[in-house]
């Protein structure tokens, strides 16, 4: 697979209780941000991918895709008929994320890849 799912997210009103709900489901436990109202879930053991779970405006599920260029590739989702809901951004730390919505409707996330 050329460009992995690399992150998933899981955001709804009330992030403290969707971290119970996933944590009680399957066992997860999280590093959370207080302050975001978001946890962070690690992969175990090499298995399955790292994904967060918090609260947000927006209820979502998102999975996000490796790319070596965020713009490149908003740009041919455009083409193929999607649209672009958030543009590139560079986040504090040094990840960049970007998101579009395929015509159907579902977010799907973008990681730029360093060189």
């Amino acid at each position: 697979m050329s460009n992995p799912v690399v992150w998933f997210e899981v955001v709804g009103s009330e992030g403290s209780e969707l971290r119970s709900f996933y944590g009680d489901l399957f066992g997860w436990s999280y590093d959370v941000d207080d302050k975001m109202d978001y946890g962070m879930v690690a992969a175990d053991a090499g298995r399955g991918i790292p994904g967060g779970v918090g609260g947000g405006e927006q209820q979502r599920v998102t999975f996000y895709v490796a790319t070596p260029s965020i713009e490149a590739s908003l740009k041919q989702a455009q083409e193929l008929g999607g649209k672009v809901l958030m543009p590139r951004t560079a986040l504090p730390g040094g990840t960049v994320l970007g998101m579009f919505s395929d015509p159907q409707g579902n977010a799907v996330g973008l990681v730029e890849e360093a060189a």
